[in-house]
């Protein structure tokens, strides 16, 4: 393993831990305000080609990391899918 991909994969795996904060703090909130959808919609498809482009460069550990990022980033879509109008109904007992 070589030092670049030490410290790129590094960052990959540091980002994930930090979009999972995101997915966090949505969870907590239930509500998505001032970020775009589409944006992180690229960051998924970027993901996806890194998945592609690592192996091509022998760099195993940004691949790792690569699969960490792009996966924490389609769970931060999908949950801003889920709450972009706010919290879901909750049904009353009658």
């Amino acid at each position: 393993m070589q030092v670049p991909d030490l410290i790129n994969g590094g960052f990959e795996i540091f980002s994930s831990i930090m979009v999972l904060n995101h997915c966090r703090v949505l969870l907590k909130d239930k509500s998505v305000r001032g970020v775009s959808i589409v944006s992180n919609m690229f960051f998924v498809a970027w993901g996806g080609w890194n998945l592609y482009y690592y192996p091509h460069l022998g760099q195993t550990l940004s691949f790792y990391g690569g699969i960490a990022i792009m996966l924490a980033n389609a769970l931060w879509v999908g949950l801003m899918f889920r709450y972009r109008r706010g919290p879901l109904p909750t049904l009353q007992a009658t």
